[in-house]
C-alpha cells in the first residue's frame, strides 16, 4: 500500500512538473481555437424518392446536428458515466483519472484510457491517433485551452455531435438514426447505453454485426449509470432487460442510384463542393419499388453468370494476431472494408481443408 502510494505521488508530481513546463512553453503557441468556437460541422447532400425514400446521400459523413439542448438527459449520462463520470466537476483534465490510469498501467503492465471528454474533443478536432507522451501532452494543454473559452455544455455538444460511430454516422443523433431508425427525441436508456459503448471502438461494437459483444458493453455501460446514480433501480431492471430491435435494412443505398448520380452532379455543378457540406435535399419522381424490381432482376443475373465462371480468389488478406482472445475484435474490423450485401456475406477464413473450412463473420458467429 505504501509503495502504491509513494508511486501515485511521484505520477502526481511528474504530470504537474510535465503540465506546467507545457504551459510555460507550448501553451502560447497551441492551434486557434475558432473551429470550435464558430463549429459548423459538414451535413451531406441527400436524395430522395418521389415516396421520400433515402436514395443518395453524398459527403463523408452521416450527420444530423443536434443543439446540446435537445439530446436527451438519458444519452448524456449513458456518454458520461462510460466516458467521464466527472465531466462537470473538472477543469478539463481529470488529475485522479490520469493518475489512476498510469498505476494501473505500471503495476498491471496493461494500457488503461484516462482520456476525459475535453481531452477527446481536443484530439478529434486537432490531433493524431498515434499513442505518443507528446501527443497526451499537447491533449491535456489543449484541453485546458478549451475548458477557459467553451462551457461545459459547449464542450459536451462538441463531442456529441463530432464523435464516429461507426457505418459513417457521426455523432449520437445520426447514430440512433443509423442503428435504431428513429430520432434521438425517442432513444430509450438500453439504447442510450448501446450507443454509448461505440466510441471506444466502432466496429468491434457495432451492435447490428456483433451484438453479442456490444451487449456485453452495453450491460456494463448500465451499471456504471446505476453506479453514478444517473438511473433508479426500476429503470435499471427494466433497461437490463430490455430486448433491443435494430433497423431491419441497414443504410446501405443500392437502389436509384443513377438518379441518385445525376442529381449530385447537378449539385455540384451548381453549388461546387458546398453541395457536399450544406445539407441539401434533392426529391425526385422516381418510385422505389420500381428500383428494387430492377435491381433484384439484375442482381440475379450477374450472380448466375459468375457462379459459371472459376473461383477469383479471397478478396484480400488480414493479419490475425496471436492472442485468441483479439482475433474476434480484429476480424470484425478489417470486415468493416467488406460490407455484406443482401445474401452475400463477408467472412475471414481462419483454416481450410478439401473437406472443412472455418469462417469467422463480423458478427463474430
Amino acid at each position: 500500500m505504501l509503495w502504491a502510494a509513494g508511486l501515485a505521488t511521484a505520477g502526481f508530481l511528474t504530470l504537474v512538473l510535465v503540465v506546467g513546463i507545457g504551459l510555460a512553453v507550448v501553451y502560447p503557441n497551441l492551434p486557434s481555437m475558432h473551429g470550435l468556437m464558430d463549429y459548423r460541422p459538414k451535413i451531406p447532400l441527400r436524395v430522395y424518392s418521389s415516396d421520400m425514400q433515402l436514395i443518395g446521400e453524398f459527403g463523408e459523413e452521416r450527420r444530423n446536428f443536434q443543439p446540446v439542448a435537445q439530446i436527451p438527459k438519458v444519452m448524456k449520462d449513458a456518454v458520461l458515466a462510460i466516458e467521464d463520470a466527472r465531466f462537470y466537476k473538472h477543469g478539463g483534465v481529470d488529475y485522479v483519472g490520469v493518475i489512476r490510469a498510469g498505476l494501473a498501467n505500471f503495476v498491471e503492465a496493461r494500457s488503461q484510457g484516462a482520456s476525459t471528454i475535453t481531452m477527446q474533443v481536443a484530439r478529434n478536432f486537432y490531433l493524431s491517433t498515434e499513442k505518443t507522451m507528446t501527443r497526451k501532452i499537447y491533449e491535456i494543454l489543449l484541453a485546458l485551452k478549451i475548458e477557459s473559452l467553451l462551457s461545459k455544455d459547449q464542450i459536451l455538444e462538441l463531442y456529441m455531435n463530432q464523435i464516429y460511430l461507426g457505418q459513417r454516422a457521426y455523432g449520437f443523433a445520426a447514430a440512433c438514426e443509423t442503428y435504431f431508425g428513429k430520432s434521438l427525441k425517442d432513444i430509450t436508456v438500453a439504447e442510450a447505453a448501446m450507443l454509448a459503448g461505440l466510441p471506444k471502438a466502432p466496429s468491434a461494437y457495432n451492435p447490428v454485426r456483433n451484438p453479442k459483444r456490444a451487449t456485453i458493453r452495453q450491460q456494463y455501460i448500465l451499471d456504471r449509470m446505476l453506479e453514478n446514480q444517473m438511473l433508479t433501480a426500476e429503470q435499471y431492471a427494466k433497461a437490463k432487460a430490455e430486448v433491443l430491435t435494430y433497423r431491419s435494412k441497414a443504410p446501405v443505398i443500392r437502389e436509384g442510384e443513377y438518379v441518385a448520380e445525376a442529381a449530385r452532379d447537378l449539385m455540384y455543378r451548381q453549388y461546387g463542393p458546398d453541395a457536399y457540406t450544406r445539407g441539401l435535399n434533392v426529391y425526385t419522381t422516381i418510385r422505389m419499388q420500381d428500383q428494387i424490381a430492377a435491381t433484384r432482376a439484375l442482381r440475379k443475373g450477374l450472380l448466375d453468370y459468375d457462379r459459371r465462371q472459376t473461383w477469383r480468389g479471397p478478396d484480400g488478406y488480414v493479419d490475425l494476431p496471436a492472442d485468441p482472445k483479439l482475433v474476434d475484435v480484429r476480424v470484425a474490423e478489417s470486415l468493416e472494408e467488406y460490407p455484406d450485401s443482401d445474401e452475400l456475406r463477408a467472412a475471414v477464413v481462419l483454416s481450410a481443408s478439401p473437406k472443412h473450412v472455418v469462417a469467422l463473420p463480423q458478427n463474430g458467429e
